[in-house]
């Protein structure tokens, strides 16, 4: 059975490989179509890209060491479950990797003028290869003006890995991610 996680919680992640699902639904007559895209961070202990190729997202599916791969971008985001995937390998992360961040941005949103208020029932999941869910965070808060939200993140410590739901927002969209993490 999964564990609903709360923001801010953790919990140790024991499978060695697993797929990350990020979903959401945007509300319905509220314009222009949205294109919600998740992006992959993958830090060292530095708390910054290990490289650029280390930056994972519909233009780059795959790190370096082939341990992240995005499984491609969504446009429209229709449908029920998982809107994104990204598989990771834990056995074949680098040495020097530390963290893992899974942030969620809108495409376009200052042109389109649309924000994270607009859009509900976000989630990020971890399933292991049997399909069976690990754990899950749902965010619940109003992001009226963030055009990114970080769903959450693995990191490495003490030789363990663990999810933390993280669930913050930045207005700046995508660049401010780029910023923070290079």
């Amino acid at each position: 059975m999964a564990i609903n996680l709360e923001k801010g919680q953790r919990q140790n992640i024991s499978a060695p490989k697993f797929t990350v699902g990020l979903g959401w639904d945007s509300n319905t007559g509220s314009g222009e179509a949205y294109d919600i895209d998740g992006s992959v961070f993958i830090l060292g202990a530095n708390g910054k890209l290990v490289s650029d190729s280390h930056f994972v997202f519909y233009n780059n599916l795959t790190s370096p060491d082939g341990a992240v791969v995005h499984a491609g971008d969504n446009l429209t985001g229709e449908g029920a479950g998982d809107d994104e995937t990204v598989t990771i390998d834990l056995s074949k992360i680098s040495a020097d990797v530390a963290e893992i961040c899974f942030v969620v941005t809108i495409h376009k949103a200052a042109d389109r003028r649309q924000n994270f208020g607009q859009i509900r029932n976000s989630f990020i999941r971890i399933v292991d290869t049997n399909g069976t869910e690990l754990v899950k965070y749902e965010l619940d808060e109003d992001f009226s003006i963030e055009t990114a939200v970080e769903f959450g993140r693995i990191y490495k410590r003490n030789d363990e890995w663990k999810f933390e739901a993280v669930g913050n927002g930045m207005k700046g969209g995508l660049q401010d991610f780029l910023g923070k993490y290079n």
